[in-house]
């Protein structure tokens, strides 16, 4: 049976994904799932992109690869467009040929957002009080007609699982490479772990176990300062997209 590291939301930061896959293995994980969002960011994208393509793990699409291939220049957000300028065709062509979504395993389903969008939150909700736990009916709703034991999903950045009486789960590893972040998609919020630690699940036999995982989130967030991304820079160092005192 494997034992299987999941990971999402990896947005170029190579010492987080390294330092992931260093406690994955000392877990006794021998296979790898990567659920998108891996390379948008002021980071190491093409560093990333090698380090993954040498890899070959199962990989879904997340709405910033889509963005990515699919937006022009004058459209791209700096994350999408900072990664786009560094990227080779061959790493251009992986990240084309991701799916939307992916079957792992008979029981287990595999998807950025949910099933049918990769900007929606699966288990989070966003309205005009922000961002907070959808509702069971918002989630099953989302599920539709997907009846694996297993649903795995990203985008949101924050670790979670919800299980329903049906015996159906659906899990969020969390962000490996950001721990807080600012979007505007359907209204202005904001992200915040609160955290600077590297997250991923590992999933064996139907269970989900989160980590979190120490890395060098001081030189991430000083590569991203170094790239005009101050913001980022704190997000990388203490989870927050501000200092809170």
């Amino acid at each position: 049976m494997t034992r299987y590291a999941i990971l999402s939301d990896i947005h170029g930061n190579l010492p987080a994904l390294e330092a992931v896959v260093a406690d994955a293995e000392a877990q006794g994980c021998d296979g790898f799932v990567n659920l998108g969002d891996t390379l948008s960011g002021p980071l190491w994208p093409r560093e990333t992109a090698d380090y993954l393509m040498a890899r070959d793990w199962p990989t879904v699409a997340g709405n910033h690869e889509r963005q990515l291939l699919t937006h022009g220049i004058d459209r791209m957000g700096e994350s999408d467009l900072f990664a786009r300028k560094r990227l080779d065709m061959p790493q251009l062509a992986w990240l084309a040929a991701q799916p939307a979504t992916l079957q792992l395993e008979p029981d287990i389903f595999l998807c950025h957002g949910t099933p049918t969008s990769d900007l929606v939150h699966f288990l989070f909700t966003v309205d005009m009080s922000g961002i907070h736990e959808a509702s069971d009916a918002e989630v099953a709703e989302r599920a539709g007609d997907r009846r694996e034991a297993l649903i795995l999903c990203g985008h949101t950045h924050i670790a979670a699982e919800r299980q329903f009486a049906d015996g159906r789960r659906i899990a969020n590893p969390g962000s490996v490479g950001l721990q807080a972040y600012y979007d505007d998609h359907p209204i202005p919020y904001t992200v915040e772990v609160g955290d600077p630690r590297a997250r991923y699940a590992i999933v064996e036999d139907g269970r989900v176990e989160f980590r979190q995982v120490d890395y060098d989130f001081r030189a991430a967030a000083a590569k991203a300062e170094r790239d005009g991304r101050p913001s980022w820079g704190i997000a990388l160092r203490i989870g927050q997209m501000e200092p809170h005192l």
